[in-house]
Parts: structure tokens; sequence; C-alpha cells
């Protein structure tokens, strides 16, 4: 199948009326949060017959950003008053612990913290502001590590000592796996991220049908490629044929990107890592190696992540984890909204609680 020919509606209309037949109940997991969006805004759910579920995975780096890394980042800045944040737009309103607490608050308190489009832009404020130093918050999985790396060589190179990363940078594969081996998971198919893919490769994701069985397909963005991704699936499991299915092999190769990820051995090694809703994941996280604690954030400023076992009544971890959706959070639509967000899951451009809402909950 080519994707071009999934741009003609009569072609999609035929796949739609192949997925109508199916009988079964159906639960696959998009781990992408462009993904959850792109799935949100060009109405696949509405398509899909009832015994078809898609759910949403942990695939939004800012969703899944525990509360204990938040409040260590609002600690930080108010510690440090002449320290400048430099951050992706995303993260500036995830409340922390506190209620009402943010990065946005915290400007508005007159903390110096700076929305920048790249961590080049983070590298660039150091350059200019010589007599401060500067943090940037490194936020993503495989996909965004590759800037944080340009921005480190940029300071490498240019001889830049005020400025700092604190990596938060996590892996997709340990967190599948934290997924599949608790015993109440119930999904029977991935729909596997593709920007992920690009850099990690095919091989990236074998482990989920070699180790766990389950029907995957590494897709694009555009509602053709995620289809024929929905549609491999469903032949795999009512085929008994399990395999990994690359749909996006414009762009994933089967080896993946070999120069970044022979960057991200070279700067940063891989550490247990907190998830938001998930815990503590053997081998999730990636921090910079002792050759770099030069320019990293956690060890200049002595960055420690306390314990936080407060209640909230916001859901957004069984979210992440795909059990429920996200209208089936009781704050959902009432007191957390995009202009008064309780969790972060309805906070990022990428969350699963903010596709619902701008798209699906009417």
């Amino acid at each position: 199948m080519h994707l071009n020919e999934f741009r003609k509606p009569q072609d999609i209309d035929r796949v739609i009326k192949f997925l109508k037949k199916i009988d079964r109940k159906i639960k696959i997991m998009e781990v992408c949060g462009t993904h959850t969006m792109a799935i949100a805004k060009s109405g696949i759910k509405g398509l899909l017959p009832e015994n078809i579920k898609l759910i949403s995975g942990p695939g939004c780096p800012v969703c899944v950003t525990p509360s204990e890394e938040i409040d260590a980042i609002l600690e930080l800045c108010r510690k440090n008053r002449d320290l400048i944040i430099t951050t992706y737009g995303d993260m500036m309103k995830v409340p922390g612990t506190n209620v009402g607490e943010s990065l946005e608050k915290l400007r508005a308190l007159g903390s110096d913290i700076r929305i920048v489009y790249s961590a080049l832009d983070a590298v660039e404020i150091a350059k200019n502001n010589q007599d401060r130093e500067v943090v940037f918050l490194g936020i993503g999985f495989e996909t965004t590590t590759p800037g944080t790396i340009l921005a480190l060589e940029e300071a490498i190179n240019n001889n830049i000592n005020n400025f700092y990363i604190y990596s938060m940078h996590k892996l997709v594969e340990p967190a599948l796996r934290a997924l599949l081996e608790q015993p109440d998971f119930d999904i029977d198919g991935f729909i596997c991220p593709g920007h992920v893919g690009a850099v990690i490769g095919e091989e990236g994701f074998r482990f989920l049908v070699d180790e766990y069985k389950k029907p995957s397909v590494i897709c694009g963005f555009e509602a053709g490629d995620i289809l024929i991704g929905i549609f491999k699936i469903i032949n795999q499991i009512i085929n008994n044929d399990v395999k990994l299915e690359n749909e996006y092999k414009r762009v994933v190769k089967t080896e993946g990107n070999k120069i970044i990820k022979e960057k991200v051995e070279k700067y940063f090694k891989v550490s247990d890592d907190l998830w938001r809703g998930i815990g503590l994941i053997k081998n999730s996280g990636l921090k910079l190696k002792k050759e770099y604690e030069k320019f990293d954030a956690i060890t200049r400023f002595n960055i420690t992540l306390r314990e936080n076992n407060k209640t909230t009544a916001c859901r957004c971890g069984d979210v992440i984890k795909g059990k429920i959706e996200p209208n089936e959070c009781s704050l959902f639509g009432r007191l957390c909204t995009p202009e008064n967000a309780v969790g972060p899951c309805m906070v990022s451009s990428e969350g699963a609680c903010a596709a619902y809402y701008k798209y699906l909950q009417f």
C-alpha cells in the first residue's frame, strides 16, 4: 500500500468499511503524542466502530515528567533569582505539587524564565548574558535529544562556561516494557512513533513482537498513515500473524540514525528515571556523563528530587498508562481545562487530555 492512494476519499472509505466488519474488541495504543493529536484532529476515532479502541500511551514528554521533577525546577528558580531558565513552551504551565504554582506563575513574580524554540537558542542567551548562569530544561524522548546535543557541542566548541543542561530526556523502550509487564495491561497492538523510529530504527521496536507478541506498525502522522497502521495491526490480529511492520519507510530505516545514536552514547549515560503515573523505571533516562558534568545543572545546583506522596484527583497517570480515557477523569472539562490545567496531560499540545478537550469532547 502507498500513502498517496490513501489520500483519496474512496480508498479511505474502503479501509473504514473493512474495519467496520471486525466483530471482536480490539484495543490499540498509539505511543506518540503527535499521533494522539493527529488522531483527534483528523476525526479517526469517530470513523471507527465502537469495538475498535485507540488508547493513548506514554508518548507526551511533558506529561510523563513527574511532579517531583517539576517541584525541583520550581525550587531551582526560587533559590536562584539571578538564574535564567530556558524551556520549551509546553513546560510553562505544568503545575507543581502546590496548587497554582508553575514556571508561568514564577515568571509573573519576577523569575527570568524564557521560552525557546530550540536548545541552540538557550546557548545564544548564555553567550549574550555571560555574567549570568543559564539552564536549559532538556525534555523529550529520542527525538529531541539530538537538539540538546547540538547545544552541548556549541557550548563546548565556544568555551561557554555559564550554560547548563538539566537533562530529563527519556527512552521509549523501557517505558513500554514497564507497561507490558503490568498484569492488567490489555492492549492488543501498538502504533509505534515514527519520529522516535527515525532515530532508533525499526529494530528499536523489535522487542514488541519478539518478546511480547504484540502486533506493531511504525506509522507516520497523516490520517492515511494512521489508518494504514490500524488496518495492518488488525490484519495481524485476525490472521494470528504477529510481526513488526514499517509503514513509514520514507523516513524510518532499519538501523535508524547511526550518527545520532553514537552521539547519544558519547555524551549521555543511561540511568534509572521517574515517570509520572508509572514510577521509577530502570535504564529509562539519559543524564550527562561525568566528563561533561561542568555543563550539568543537576551537579552545578545540587538538584535532588523529593518524594511526593500527595494525593490528587487528577488521573493523568492513568491516562498515560492507557487505563482510562481523558473524559473518565472527574476533573476533565470541569476543574481541569487548558486555561486552568490541573495536570500536564491538559497542558501539553501533545497531551491526551488536551487533544480530547479540543477535538473530541463534544
